[in-house]
């Protein structure tokens, strides 16, 4: 007999793994399956992942998963009621509309190739590296999607033929997902969604339409854009010749928004996220607010079409599980991720020593593309513990930064704060399973950081959004969860003040010999 009659499927593409998740009706994880794909670097600088091989991995993590609920007991076939999908945001692709075949890999949200193309932009545009942001919300970077498109469109002839031919069609992963469980070449629905196209420069975050001025500023066609949607709604049916054909499509959202939508993010709530990088996002409520410390005006969630906007503060960081597996795949440092905190346990302190990240550069809140990596303070006392306890420390350091940049903007009277006025940090993601990292953060920050009991809440806010969209949960349901909170892990700062303001400040001093190394001799 069935154990459960009503599943809600959530596809979670990220930047190193797919991942594919049921939830039952107590958006509880009945299943999953996850598996890594390729990430190439053809040169410094650049990274690409193959999108079929993404298609592939989505397809193989749908079919495990769905094979071992059945194993289970588990009545998938007849209780799946919608998928929703969550994806890597401003990773770049384009492909034929007429083949369904990509004109070129997809070009990774890190990846910093366009760094001529946007200062060639700054110096022509009245505005400079701004003159897009009362509309978009964003400065000119190498991070976001238009500026890969750009690439693609003046070095790529395949792709430069086929938008003039009518025959392209651009979109982030969430859009190549979809028009691909949609049909494909077979009448694949071409659409994005307000969170992810909030990231590519050419959506206006108030109108959340593709804005024409920029378009035509930056001649981009508009034929090739796809149709943007809210995040909660039915887009489509899944086509034939997968797993859970017919079953609707019904929310999507970038991983970020996603893990707010996970995390119960309301105004004034903040989440941290810590994958390959780590991005933290406070919920501003309908208000558009605009930074004055380098952050990044964005929507947080828009759930259904008549709904009113979520709007949000954003400062990613660009590496910080990342850093892992370069101690673990470049330097040899370690064998397995997981094996950084007990590393790092065997001393109590740093020795003096601070690592800074930049390996592409800073992103919020210093926007430093000529930024390259540190490690200073080394002594002849320095050893690989040191080194990994400055690695997990660095990437509480660059949360802080962003933070802080955060409560300059909003103020203290925004913030969302407990019934015993206190504010706190809501956190998830891989790296948070390491308890050193997450009481860390909370010594440097000076305040309660919160890990809830299931981390991958970026799954489950893509789930959220398709199962609202179905009547399987309802708003109240969603951000209502005092239940699965009082399972959360809390944890609250011990540092002294006098001693977190002594990191702090040697942190800075590391982060500004960061600045002006991009043109080191190779």
């Amino acid at each position: 007999m069935a154990k459960e009659e009503t599943f809600i499927g959530s596809i979670d593409q990220g930047t190193t793994s797919t991942r594919f998740i049921l939830y039952n009706k107590k958006a509880e994880n009945i299943g999953s399956h996850q598996i890594e794909f390729t990430q190439f670097c053809p040169h410094a600088g650049w990274v690409e992942h193959d999108p079929m091989e993404i298609l592939e991995s989505v397809r193989i993590c749908v079919s495990k998963t769905i094979d071992k609920a059945t194993a289970n007991g588990y009545n998938i076939d007849n209780g799946l009621k919608a998928i929703g999908i969550t994806n890597q945001r401003e990773t770049t692709v384009v492909w034929s509309k007429s083949t369904g075949i990509p004109l070129y890999n997809a070009i990774v949200w890190m990846d910093i190739r366009t760094s001529s193309i946007c200062s060639e932009l700054e110096k022509k545009l009245s505005g400079g590296r701004t003159h897009f942001l009362e509309t978009c919300g964003l400065p000119i970077s190498t991070y976001f999607s238009a500026m890969k498109l750009l690439w693609l469109l003046e070095n790529v002839k395949r792709v430069k033929e086929a938008a003039e031919k009518g025959d392209a069609l651009f979109g982030t992963i969430d859009s190549w997902l979809i028009w691909n469980l949609t049909g494909g070449i077979n009448n694949g629905i071409h659409v994005t969604d307000v969170s992810n196209a909030s990231r590519t420069m050419l959506m206006n975050i108030k109108t959340l339409n593709w804005d024409k001025p920029t378009l035509e500023t930056l001649k981009i066609p508009s034929s090739i854009l796809p149709k943007i949607i809210s995040n909660s709604e039915v887009i489509g049916r899944v086509g034939k010749g997968w797993p859970f054909t017919g079953v609707p499509i019904s929310g999507c959202l970038g991983d970020q928004h996603a893990a707010m939508l996970g995390q119960a993010c309301k105004k004034g709530h903040a989440k941290c996220t810590y994958g390959t990088g780590a991005f933290i996002l406070l919920n501003t409520g309908e208000e558009v607010i605009k930074s004055q410390h380098g952050l990044l005006t964005t929507l947080a969630f828009k759930l259904g079409k008549d709904a009113s906007t979520n709007y949000a503060l954003e400062g990613s960081i660009a590496i910080a599980g990342a850093a892992v597996q370069w101690l673990r795949d470049s330097l040899g440092i370690i064998s397995s991720a997981k094996e950084i905190e007990d590393l790092a346990s065997e001393v109590e302190s740093t020795g003096g020593v601070y690592f800074v990240p930049a390996f592409n550069g800073l992103f919020a809140p210093w926007w430093r593309e000529d930024a390259r990596g540190v490690i200073i303070g080394i002594t002849r006392f320095t050893n690989k513990c040191h080194i990994a306890r400055a690695v997990l420390e660095s990437m509480c350091f660059q949360v802080k930064d962003v933070l802080g940049s955060m409560r300059k903007d909003v103020g203290h009277r925004n913030e969302g704060r407990n019934e015993k006025g206190e504010f706190s940090l809501r956190v998830d993601g891989g790296a948070t399973i390491n308890t050193m990292l997450m009481q860390f953060q909370s010594d440097i920050l000076g305040i309660r950081v919160v890990r809830p009991s299931d981390i991958e809440t970026t799954a489950l806010g893509a789930a959220y959004a398709a199962g609202l969209a179905v009547g399987v949960w309802s708003e109240k349901d969603v951000f209502s969860n005092e239940e699965r909170m009082k399972k959360d892990k809390t944890f609250s700062p011990v540092l002294s003040e006098e001693l977190r303001k002594k990191k702090v400040d040697s942190w800075i001093k590391a982060l500004e010999r960061t600045f002006d190394l991009a043109d080191l001799s190779l």
